[in-house]
């Protein structure tokens, strides 16, 4: 076994050791001196593509034959043979590119790096997704195509590529949740999208976002609704997410949604619900004139700032005693989200930073809205589902992110394990 490994390795060999530098010197300086250019229509980007496709096939079809060209046989017959080349155009990341490929008498070849009635290269499928994915429509997908790379690609083969995430996507939305059973922190919150179902209308698509318990955020799901929704629907996305592998949440923050907190306390009982903040100050706006923001503003930073439980009451009976008469609507809503917001002020400093708005899944929200917005409507759920898929996995492709949350989340993860009783390092154990 281990000579075997041995020549294996031996056989293994990379680029710079296949090419050599000279000889891209040559090729260069060839193409310039004869007027070729280096990329685009006919250039020697293309050709090299061309003559590295078509030689890839004839050595698949030596191998299928088990002779090379022009051999004969010991008594003079063979049971297959080459019969002639059929004309193909494929659709590659540089371009379109003419390529021959082999045929045989028995009809029986079946090339791998050109796969028959395959017309795209692997290259152009990752290229339309990751456009997709940054909010491109499909029009505007085959136009860049056509003007970049000279490739002609329909807006409905475009459409047909983007539907191949469509598996992926449901394996990715029902897959184990193996950071660990118990998550310190889980954030919900929503993007509208407009549907085309009979008539234009509004749909919120949910998203939860996680903290693992190495500082790590991991998205969870994406789910759409109706905007009518209450305790049972929330009832069945939470216990799927248990179902997955959460076993326990410490705490969940999200925007007041209805019947979220009931569901919540159902599924997981010991888990404190938390309303955002900055959602809270988001909403109250809405009920004043514009002129006043600044001033509501500055009346309720007292509130949300305070010490303690009683502080912040007090504080809030001071603002509504101020306010109360011109804008009875914003002492309404926060006596309503009144126990959904109060709990962090029982906490540290470093738990009070992290749990107190959603910005955590604000920057996601961010990328999903630009793609959302570029498509301005969707003629299905489904298309709908589909392009805040593509844009949640193009996020932080470089794990750069990854690393900053865990530096920002490590002061608050030691803060939440001694706040909740050992809960979280014991799920570690």
């Amino acid at each position: 076994m281990t000579d075997v490994v041995s020549d294996t390795k031996a056989q293994e060999v990379t680029v710079d050791e296949v090419v050599d530098d000279a000889l891209i010197q040559q090729l260069m300086a060839r193409a310039k001196d004869g007027g070729m250019k280096l990329a685009g229509e006919g250039g020697l980007l293309q050709q090299l593509t061309k003559k590295l496709l078509e030689s890839a096939l004839e050595g698949e079809i030596t191998d299928h034959l088990g002779h090379e060209n022009g051999e004969r046989a010991e008594d003079g017959r063979r049971e297959n043979y080459r019969n002639g080349h059929r004309a193909k155009t494929v659709t590659t990341d540089i371009g379109t590119v003419e390529i021959e490929v082999p045929r045989d008498r028995a009809g029986t070849f079946e090339p791998m790096m050109v796969k028959k009635r395959q017309k795209r290269l692997a290259g152009v499928d990752e290229m339309v997704l990751s456009l997709s994915a940054k909010g491109l429509t499909h029009g505007e997908i085959s136009a860049h195509l056509a003007e970049v790379y000279g490739a002609n690609v329909s807006k409905q083969t475009i459409s047909t590529i983007t539907d191949s995430v469509v598996a992926g996507m449901t394996e990715w939305q029902n897959r184990p949740l193996d950071a660990g059973p118990v998550y310190p922190v889980v954030f919900i919150d929503c993007v509208n999208v407009k549907i085309r179902e009979g008539q234009v209308a509004n749909r919120p698509v949910y998203m939860a976002v996680a903290v693992t318990a190495e500082g790590h955020r991991d998205i969870l799901g994406l789910w759409v609704g109706d905007g009518g929704e209450g305790a049972k629907y929330w009832l069945q996305v939470l216990t799927e997410i248990k179902n997955r592998g959460a076993a326990d949440v410490l705490m969940l923050v999200c925007d007041g949604l209805t019947g979220l907190p009931d569901a919540v306390n159902t599924v997981w009982p010991a888990t404190i619900v938390q309303t955002c903040v900055v959602h809270l100050l988001r909403n109250s706006f809405k009920y004043c004139g514009r002129q006043d923001w600044e001033k509501i503003a500055r009346g309720l930073k007292p509130v949300y700032t305070a010490p303690t439980e009683e502080a912040a009451l007090e504080r809030f009976m001071e603002f509504a005693e101020a306010w109360g008469k011109k804008y009875p609507a914003i002492v309404r809503l926060w006596e309503s989200s009144w126990s959904e917001f109060v709990p962090f002020l029982r906490f540290d400093v470093e738990i009070r930073r992290i749990v107190c708005t959603t910005n955590a899944i604000e920057s996601i929200n961010a990328r999903i809205r630009k793609a959302v917005r570029a498509r301005g409507h969707f003629p299905t759920e489904q298309a709908a589902l589909k392009c805040v898929y593509l844009a949640v996995m193009s996020l932080d492709p470089t794990g750069t992110g990854r690393r900053r949350w865990a530096i920002r989340w490590k002061p608050a993860l030691q803060a939440f394990d001694i706040t909740f009783d050992g809960r979280l390092s014991a799920a570690r154990r």
